[in-house]
Order: C-alpha cells, then sequence, then structure tokens
C-alpha cells in the first residue's frame, strides 16, 4: 500500500478482523472479518477459520452476504455456533456449522431475533439470549420538534434516502473558508429543521434467557428474571451453573439502568439473586479452586461514578490499590481466569491469581484462550502493522491473518513526559512516512482520545475518524496524549478528572504540546487539535481556552455538561463528570480559532444539541457544522466515513499551511 497516496476509501474499505474464538482445545481459531464502513443499510461480515499454529492459511468459514458474527465453539471443538441475519437482514437467529464449512444450519426462529449465545458445557443445549415476541415493542417516547421560526427559505435539507449525504450549515461568513481544496465526497445543504432529530424514541424489549435443547429443536424460557433485560451469561465449565448479569432496564435513556447479578440452574430454571454488582460489570467468569468455585467479573471501581476498572470476586476488589487497569477477563476451563491489562502504553496477559502473574505481554485486544489457557488468540498490532488475529503460546504468537497489504507508515514514537504538577504522563508521536524528528518542525496535530476513560496504546492507529496515520500520510506530526482520567495508570489516575475535566486534563496535553514545540518536532505557528467524544469536547474546551491552535475538529463532542446530563444516554455518569464552568458553551465567547463541528444527527449518547449550541455561539465567526443524517455517535456509513476523513484532513490542511 503506497501510504504516501493514501486515500479515504481505502481506509474505510479495508477489512478489518475483530471476536477471535480459539477452540476448547486450542487447535483452531474461529473469527469475524467486516469492512471498516458500512456500504448498504445492514452491516456485511464473514466468518473465518485457522489453524492455531499457523501450519496452513485462513479459510472463509461462512460467506459474507450477510453479517454473520458471535461465533461460539461447541465443546467438542468440532462445530461453531454463530448468529446471523441471512434470512431477514437485521434480525439475527442462530447457526450452526461444522469446520467443513458448507451451508449452516439455523437452530432457531425467534420472531424478535437473537442477541446472544451461549453452549452449554457437557450438555446438547445452547443458551440463548433474545426478545420475547409477545413483549410489547416498547413505549413510544415521542420527540416532537417544530420548524425554526429562522430557517431561512429554500434550504430544504437533502433527502433522508440518500446513502452518502451530509448537511453542511457554515457560518455567513465564507471569506476565509477552504473553496477549491474543500474535499471531494458527499455534499449537502443546509440542515433543515424541520425535519427530526430522531422523530421516535422506543424503548426496547427486555432480552429474555432461554434454553435451546438441540436434540429436539426447541426452545424454552429459562429462569425467573422478571422483566430484567439479560446483558451478559457466562456458563460454568461444568455445565450446572450460569452467571447472569442483568440491568433494570433494557433502554439507555433514562441513564439508571441498576446492574443485578444473578445465579440461574439451567436444568432447572431455578434462580438465586446475587445481589448488586458494581457499574458497568461485564466479562463473568468462573474458576475453581480444588475446593470450591469462584465467579469473578470486571466492573467500576467504587463509589462513585467515574474512575478505573477492577476486577471483583463476586464483591471483593481483587485489583485494589494496583496501577494497572484490567480491560478484559477471560474464563479459562482449568485454573484461574485471564486478564488483558492496560499498562500504561503497553498491554500484558496476566493470571488473576495472588500476584497477578504476567503470562505475556501482547499489543492487542479481544483475548480469548484454549481450555487449559495454554493457547491463547488476540487482535494485535504494532505501531506499523494494522490489526491481525495472532495465536499460539502466550510467548510465541504467530500472525494468522493478513487483511491488509504491507505498507511503509508513519513512524511512531513512545513519549515519556512529566505534566506541571509533577505528574508522569504518557503519550504517542507519529511522524510522516519516511521523516525522522531531524526534520521538523512539522505542523502538529494534537488528537485527544475519548472517554475520558480510553487511552492511546503502542498500537497501530488509522480509523474513520480523523487518526494518526491518516494525518501523518498528509504530512502532519501527529501526538496522541495519554492525559489523567484515562485508563492505564490505576484508579486514582482515572478518578481525578471527576467534577473537573478540563481542568489539570487540559494542562496534561499542553505540557506534551510544549515539550514538542521545545524539541524542534512541532511548529508553533501551525498546531491543530481535534478529537471525537470526548476528544470533541476537549477540543471545544481548549480553544476557549487559548489562541494557540490555528484550527480545531471537535467530532460529537460534549459543548453543555448539565444539558448533556439532562438529554444523553449516560445522564449520572455525564453529570459526575462537569457541571457548567466545564462546559465550553459557557466560554464560548472566547473562541477565535476556526472550528469544524462533526455530529451524527441521531445521536443518543452525545445529542445533536450539544452540536447545535457550539455553533450558534460561534455565529459569524470562521466556523462549519456538518450533521450526518441518520447516524449515532459512532459514523458508521461508508459515504459519511469518507467524508468525514477527507473533510477533517482538508480543515487542517488549509489552516495549518
Amino acid at each position: 500500500m503506497d501510504v504516501g497516496e493514501l486515500t479515504a476509501e481505502q481506509v474505510v474499505d479495508r477489512i478489518v478482523p475483530r471476536d477471535p474464538r480459539i477452540s476448547p482445545d486450542g487447535r483452531w481459531v474461529v473469527y469475524v472479518t467486516a469492512p471498516v464502513g458500512r456500504v448498504d443499510r445492514f452491516p456485511v461480515s464473514g466468518l473465518w477459520l485457522a489453524p492455531a499454529d499457523g501450519s496452513a492459511p485462513a479459510r472463509e468459514l461462512a460467506a459474507g452476504v450477510a453479517e454473520n458474527h458471535s461465533p461460539r465453539w461447541a465443546a467438542d471443538s468440532g462445530t461453531v455456533f454463530f448468529l446471523s441475519d441471512r434470512v431477514e437482514r437485521g434480525t439475527a437467529q442462530l447457526y450452526r456449522i461444522g469446520l467443513d464449512g458448507g451451508d449452516p444450519e439455523r437452530l432457531t426462529e425467534q420472531a424478535a431475533g437473537v442477541s446472544g449465545h451461549v453452549p452449554l458445557p457437557g450438555s446438547k443445549s445452547v443458551v440463548v439470549i433474545g426478545p420475547d415476541a409477545a413483549d410489547r415493542a416498547g413505549d413510544p417516547r415521542v420527540r416532537s420538534v417544530r420548524p425554526s421560526e429562522d430557517q431561512p427559505a429554500g434550504q430544504a435539507g437533502t433527502h433522508r434516502d440518500d446513502p452518502s449525504a451530509s448537511r453542511v450549515w457554515g457560518s455567513r461568513d465564507r471569506s476565509d473558508r477552504p473553496s477549491e481544496d474543500q474535499p471531494p465526497g458527499p455534499t449537502g445543504t443546509r440542515r433543515d429543521h424541520s425535519s427530526p432529530s430522531g422523530a421516535w424514541d422506543t424503548l426496547d424489549r427486555p432480552d429474555r434467557l432461554w434454553l435451546l435443547d438441540l436434540a429436539t429443536a426447541t426452545i424454552r424460557p429459562l429462569g425467573t428474571l422478571g422483566d430484567r433485560h439479560v446483558r451478559e451469561v457466562a456458563a460454568r465449565p461444568d455445565g450446572t451453573a450460569l452467571a447472569v448479569f442483568t440491568w433494570s432496564c433494557a433502554d439507555h435513556a433514562p441513564g439508571v439502568f441498576e446492574p443485578g447479578l444473578h445465579l440461574v440452574d439451567p436444568a432447572t430454571g431455578e434462580t438465586r439473586d446475587l445481589g448488586t454488582p458494581a457499574l458497568e460489570a461485564t466479562d463473568p467468569a468462573w474458576w475453581h479452586d480444588g475446593t470450591e468455585w469462584h465467579l469473578a467479573y470486571l466492573g467500576l471501581t467504587p463509589p462513585g461514578l467515574i474512575g478505573g476498572t477492577a476486577i471483583f470476586n463476586v464483591t471483593e476488589n481483587l485489583t485494589e490499590g494496583l496501577e494497572i487497569c484490567p480491560t478484559e477477563l477471560v474464563q479459562v476451563g482449568e485454573g484461574p481466569p485471564l486478564a488483558l491489562f492496560a499498562e500504561g502504553l503497553d498491554t500484558t496477559v496476566r493470571r488473576v491469581d495472588a500476584g497477578f502473574t504476567k503470562v505475556a505481554q501482547v499489543h492487542g485486544a479481544s483475548l480469548t484462550a484454549s481450555r487449559d489457557g495454554r493457547v491463547i488468540a488476540l487482535v494485535a498490532s504494532t505501531g506499523a502493522e494494522p490489526d491481525e488475529i495472532h495465536a499460539g503460546p502466550p510467548h510465541d504468537l504467530t500472525r494468522l491473518s493478513r487483511t491488509v497489504p504491507d505498507g511503509t507508515w508513519g513512524t511512531q514514537h513512545r513519549l515519556h513526559y512529566r505534566a506541571p504538577d509533577g505528574l508522569d504522563l504518557d503519550g504517542l508521536l507519529i511522524l510522516p512516512p519516511g521523516k525522522t524528528k531531524a526534520d521538523g518542525p512539522f505542523p502538529l496535530v494534537t488528537l485527544v482520545h475519548g472517554g475520558p476513560h480510553d487511552r492511546y496504546a503502542d498500537r497501530f492507529n488509522l480509523g474513520w475518524y480523523p487518526s494518526g496515520q491518516w494525518l501523518a500520510a498528509a504530512g502532519f506530526a501527529v501526538f496522541l496524549p495519554n492525559a489523567r482520567g484515562g485508563l492505564g495508570h490505576g484508579h486514582a489516575f482515572a478518578v481525578s478528572v471527576a467534577g473537573d475535566v478540563g481542568g489539570a486534563e487540559y494542562t496534561d496535553v499542553l505540557a506534551g504540546i510544549d515539550l514538542l514545540v521545545h524539541d524542534g518536532v512541532a511548529d508553533e505557528t501551525r498546531l491543530g487539535i481535534g478529537g471525537w467524544s470526548h476528544g470533541g469536547f476537549f477540543a471545544a474546551w481548549a480553544v476557549t481556552q487559548t489562541d494557540r491552535f490555528a484550527a480545531a475538529v471537535v467530532g460529537a463532542g460534549v459543548i453543555d455538561w448539565p444539558l448533556l446530563a439532562a438529554t444523553g444516554e449516560h445522564s449520572r455518569f455525564e453529570a459526575a463528570l462537569g457541571g457548567a464552568e466545564n462546559s465550553p458553551i459557557t466560554h464560548a465567547g472566547k473562541i477565535r480559532t476556526p472550528v469544524l463541528i462533526l455530529h451524527g444527527e441521531d445521536d443518543t449518547n452525545v445529542p445533536l444539541s450539544q452540536a447545535e449550541l457550539l455553533h450558534c455561539a460561534l455565529g459569524e465567526k470562521h466556523h462549519e457544522f456538518v450533521v450526518y443524517p441518520r447516524e449515532n455517535h459512532s459514523i458508521r456509513e461508508r459515504g459519511h466515513q469518507v467524508d468525514v476523513l477527507n473533510r477533517s484532513r482538508a480543515w487542517f490542511s488549509h489552516l495549518l499551511a
């Protein structure tokens, strides 16, 4: 791949592997592949199979003619269960396929579809998760939107069915905007206010628990969980018990979905309430210590709503005090679970034992392990090699997939520096392909990650949003900072932003920029900043605090924390992050930097009203406002992703030239 001529189409059309699952006997890995961008209304993905030792090339197990996903192995390692909407697009059913491929066998005909499944060890049954068709479809919540009185005549929005159209709402003063170098691709007129932003919101039907008997092809309800929404299930390795996570409701909108943890007997359906787990509880994992069974899971460190993740043994915090962060927990049939840990810029595999024994250092995610834990698989990459499936013994992994041609990418450097208050920080610097630090100073774009409890790991950085390798290919140096509040340095580091986002977090980022300017890498006169979600908030916040940046891109950013707490999916969490004084809208009058605002029209996480506030506050100032119809918080449609990439790069190229 010629990275010097990297196109947005190449980025969004590249095939990405995900969700690897290793067979219980450790011999095979099945995984999902799909393009970054969705071409049609429904996603398309295929299933691939490869020997875990890399002795033969991967081969397609189930063709990508529909959305095939969520592969899970039978206990005998001879067949794979998976979900697919090949019969009715948008409604998944459970299928089974042998290692030789062929036509998969359809196992369910649930009218409302299937959302999850867990093959039950030691039996001919599969636990199925999905709605009951008899449940009401939900209480409609009507969002009434009236046409704006100041909407100019003749400015109707683009047609809702146009798969590539974006809606551009620029400032009225266009004297200094890009013109002839405006990126190609989707264009559109100003957004039509008379077109509702998500005209109907519906409460989802709760997912129920079912048991499918493979011998008789019958399915029946399982357990007594009432109206609680089933989120995740883990079968005990002996097949006699299920750990079940539930929410009080299926709908995110209230921002209150109290979690529950339950024990269900798959034979009798007897259900026992194990109490309230930590918030954000996920990844239940069983293990036996030779005397009794234990159950662990990942959750948010109590008591606050903001902070790091922890591993719990039902109620005990097993990782309390560690300055590293667990990100995934994986059940192993024999012995304690394995866990992925974020450790600064690195990722490690550790065994959940008394000392959290380090098993391997990897640069990946989506960990899976064989029954005995001696063979693992995951999606891994390096700074210059895109994500691929790797498998084998933890210290000797082999690359199984090759979905992207080899290319010369921008060189990625690890950074370690200190904040003004002395806190140790890290991050990444990506230089243009073929360039070294001695070739500086470069125009520098700082991209802030989302979350804020996320991080930049020393992995490949290329996505549909403005990303490191995408901008480096255009000649920019790119700074990827890991400010306080993020992942990888323990709970105290993560919780430090509670109630004060944009405070010390802001000076953390500026300290890294100052270091790059001092070292001759960054040109002080050509600085840009951008990000998506929390990164979008940070970009908007930064330009209210300083005029140092010559360009900013605000993607799905938070502009008013109190308003988001009242309208977003995660209301309680947003209220715990910041208030009016932490809101860019409070200080928007200070903005002098040209701002590109990008937002999905149907965003339920950070509603479109946030972007509209910033657009209105900027008024006649140099900015552009782009709305992507049908999109939620992440942009999924191929044409829209191409537009995001081209438009953001053109914005920085024009203003940082």
